[in-house]
């Protein structure tokens, strides 16, 4: 007979005795369904940094046009901790970070590449997508803040199960939501549309200039952690519902 579900998306944990360190498992990734999230987690990470490349301005709250999709990276970051560990998350984000890669070394090709002679958009390419662009600062930005937020929501994710096993599930999502947000928002934003990184100065042709007032930074950061947080405790019941649906389907999570 299986334990009550406790509220952590798998009903069949045996609780630890008092004083003991409670027991959890964590799934291998030879499966399908770790397959579909890395390939959701990569597909999204790259859409939303090229949406990125855009600002818009709701009602005096600045924010860039990767907030549509990225809240739900660290939607499916948090699933992957839960279900299959700190290591398979890690290796998740690397992915991402290939497909990134390899996305910003084909548009550089194509911006370098000569345009027909009737071509009327190529500056404009350029300017959104060259290596000298505006792209070359949001892949950086995204690349450092994206990999320290997401360690940051991963450690939180483990280690709170780890200590407290399978139970409160709610608890471990929302504060590694907090965390790795706070942490990617503020240095993604910093990077990418502020003149503080100056190592960026390095690369050749990247211009410093800065796209935002620290002002206007200041409310793209604040306002972007609330939004980012409330999509992700909104989307709770997705969580929990694909979180509890892996933990049975995955065979090696149950034995």
């Amino acid at each position: 007979m299986s334990e009550p579900d406790n509220g952590s998306g798998q009903g069949s944990a045996p609780a630890a005795a008092p004083g003991e360190t409670p027991k959890v498992r964590f799934a291998s990734t030879g499966s399908q369904y770790f397959a579909v999230l890395v390939s959701l987690l990569a597909a999204f990470y790259l859409i939303s940094n090229i949406a990125a490349t855009k600002q818009m301005d709701f009602g005096g709250w600045v924010v860039d046009g990767g907030v549509f999709l990225f809240p739900l990276t660290y939607l499916i970051g948090g699933i992957i901790s839960e279900v299959y560990g700190f290591k398979a998350a890690m290796r998740a984000v690397l992915i991402g970070f290939a497909v990134m890669v390899i996305g910003a070394i084909v548009f550089g090709l194509v911006t370098i590449s000569p345009a027909v002679s009737d071509s009327h958009n190529q500056e404009a390419f350029e300017v959104l997508f060259g290596w000298d662009g505006v792209y070359i600062r949001i892949l950086v930005a995204s690349l450092i803040g994206f990999l320290l937020g997401q360690l940051l929501n991963s450690v939180v994710i483990v280690q709170i199960k780890r200590r407290f096993g399978e139970s409160n599930l709610w608890a471990r999502i929302m504060s590694s939501t907090v965390f790795g947000q706070v942490v990617d928002t503020f240095i993604f934003g910093l990077i990418a549309f502020t003149t503080f990184p100056m190592f960026l100065n390095a690369v050749p042709g990247v211009d410093l200039f800065p796209m935002m007032t620290w002002s206007a930074f200041a409310s793209y950061f604040l306002f972007g952690v609330l939004y980012k947080c409330l999509v992700e405790f909104a989307l709770f019941p997705v969580t929990y519902t694909v979180v509890r649906m892996l933990k049975k389907r995955e065979p090696s999570y149950r034995h």
